[in-house]
């Protein structure tokens, strides 16, 4: 797979995304963490978290996807190999992690990511969505690009690579007004909540993935 390019200097050619009033999105994180809690972006190693504004602060962020198949598979289950075959995965690094869903309160803009949107904006899926650990450090200037360049923008969304069946986000924690992200229900533990659990199990199944007791 080619190295990603840098950002060039000009405008970045971009496509508005309007997330509408009442869209529930699944949120996966670590049981510490409240529902709606960003990420203060002062660390981390993710496609497109942590970036800075123009001062140079940290930009808060938080990941959500559209399903929880989609939030499991972004998280606790984004390292799963590709090899076939049954795979192991160690049930302790599902410890303190919990399920939680967020009501969109009011329409929020993000800037889309989908196929159309990459080309006119002059870069491919495999060179900004598909790309290994290696290249994060390019794709994150792209996503602080576009954070500096769009101030209205206040989040980014795009096909999920873990889950291409549905879109996963990231939101700009500075640029969405407190309460716009509701939480509807309770955070669940993805080990001691039953039906909770069966969902993480159904989806392993589907992976071919064998949860095994680990170490504590």
């Amino acid at each position: 797979m080619r190295n990603t390019s840098q950002p060039h200097s000009g405008l970045l050619n971009i496509t508005p995304y309007l997330l509408k009033k009442g869209t529930v999105l699944h949120r996966v994180h670590q049981e510490q963490y409240a529902a709606d809690q960003f990420n203060p972006g002062l660390r981390g190693n993710a496609r497109f978290s942590p970036i800075q504004n123009a001062e140079g602060e940290p930009v808060p962020t938080i990941y959500t996807g559209v399903t929880k198949d989609c939030a499991m598979m972004e998280t606790v289950f984004h390292d799963v190999s590709f090899a076939p075959g049954v795979k192991t995965y160690d049930k302790s690094k599902l410890k303190g992690q919990v399920h939680s869903t967020l009501e969109v309160v009011e329409d929020l803009e993000l800037l889309d990511l989908t196929n159309v949107s990459l080309r006119k904006l002059g870069m491919s899926r495999k060179a900004l969505i598909d790309t290994e650990k290696g290249q994060y450090p390019i794709t994150r200037k792209w996503a602080e690009k576009l954070y500096q360049q769009s101030p209205a923008a206040q989040g980014l969304r795009w096909v999920s690579r873990q889950d291409d069946t549905a879109f996963a986000m990231m939101l700009f924690g500075d640029r969405i007004k407190p309460g716009s992200l509701c939480q509807t229900d309770e955070s669940l533990s993805l080990v001691h909540h039953p039906a909770t659990y069966d969902d993480v199990l159904d989806l392993a199944g589907r992976l071919d993935v064998l949860i095994v007791p680990g170490r504590d």
